[in-house]
């Protein structure tokens, strides 16, 4: 079966930092967890119930190896994967405050540019994943690099070309970026074309000085659809004339890392359950948003992106629970 969500870009190893609270320098140790912003959204799709499809490139090396088994394991589509002859596979430092949010600290010994998510190539796209996919949900970590833009710009192509939604998570990460101010431009008119908008707080505030999603809106006047998370503050949204705010579920937080993945699978999932009219009830919007807020906070609180998130039974179960009287 065809996969109906399509997610590009990144998959690595996110490096936590053991001892929380430490910078960088004073770490002493570091655990390898599977991550990636697409990769973690494609996992939460397939735990949800939603197939879904991981295109993106990692090396021929064995932690290349370990991440495509991973995909295989959980059951997401590999036929979109790249291998890279030379490069390694990407794995990123990330550092924890007590709070249990995090810092991406850095690369190790490499530079960003000598991985091997930074070689996608555009021409080996398969078309025929774009041909029956739903939703197309990509970031813009792979922008800062020649190839994976140029891939980029091709998987938008196809998806237009057969009718496939786009979802962009934003994901402003400086590290990864050689030039701030490119940065800012590249990211703004990738999003100006997109179906559906996803910003936490901090980059709705660097690209539009404000973190409310009806303001943002004034922006992005072709995007349907704008979300705003806002961490332990919850989170705005607007769609169209629908517009709202949402707390956040009151959880203990372990790690934050893959929680706004989880909050984007967890809408695009609601998405292939419903269909996009449902966009156009109040009601309806606001329940889908606040079933991306549980998955999102349910993948808070276990260490580890891909390995805290929820299944369907979970997220039902926290949200009876917590909405009961």
């Amino acid at each position: 079966m065809s996969p109906r969500v399509l997610c590009l870009g990144e998959i690595l190893f996110d490096c936590l930092a053991n001892q929380i609270g430490k910078p960088y320098e004073a770490v002493d140790s570091w655990t390898p967890y599977p991550g990636g912003a697409p990769a973690n959204v494609a996992c939460a799709l397939v735990k949800l119930g939603t197939s879904a499809g991981f295109v993106g490139c990692v090396g021929l090396d064995d932690p290349g190896d370990r991440l495509v088994q991973l995909l295989e394991e959980v059951g997401v589509d590999r036929s979109g994967i790249q291998r890279h002859p030379t490069a390694p596979t990407r794995q990123v430092y990330v550092v924890r405050r007590l709070d249990g949010d995090r810092e991406f600290a850095g690369f190790g010994d490499f530079d960003t540019r000598e991985f091997a998510d930074t070689g996608l190539q555009a021409q080996s796209l398969p078309e025929n994943l774009f041909e029956s996919a739903d939703f197309l949900v990509t970031g813009t970590l792979e922008m800062a690099y020649p190839d994976s833009r140029r891939a980029i710009a091709k998987a938008r192509e196809l998806a237009q070309k057969h009718g496939v939604r786009v979802l962009i998570d934003v994901n402003w990460r400086p590290v990864f970026w050689q030039d701030v101010a490119l940065a800012k431009q590249t990211i703004r008119e990738s999003i100006e074309t997109a179906d559906f908008v996803k910003l936490s707080d901090e980059e709705s505030q660097w690209l539009f000085e404000t973190i409310d999603a009806t303001r943002v809106a004034k922006h992005l006047p072709q995007v349907r659809g704008i979300l705003v998370t806002r961490g332990s503050q919850g989170c705005s949204y607007c769609f169209g004339n629908i517009a709202g705010d949402l707390p956040a579920f009151s959880v203990e937080a372990q790690d934050t890392t893959g929680a706004g993945d989880g909050f984007s699978a967890g809408f695009v999932h609601q998405l292939c359950l419903q269909g996009l009219d449902v966009l156009n009830d109040t009601d309806t919007v606001r329940d889908i948003v606040e079933y991306a807020s549980a998955v999102g906070a349910l993948t808070a609180t276990k260490p580890g992106a891909i390995a805290s998130q929820p299944t369907a039974k979970d997220v039902d179960r926290f949200l009876t629970k917590t909405n009961s009287p």
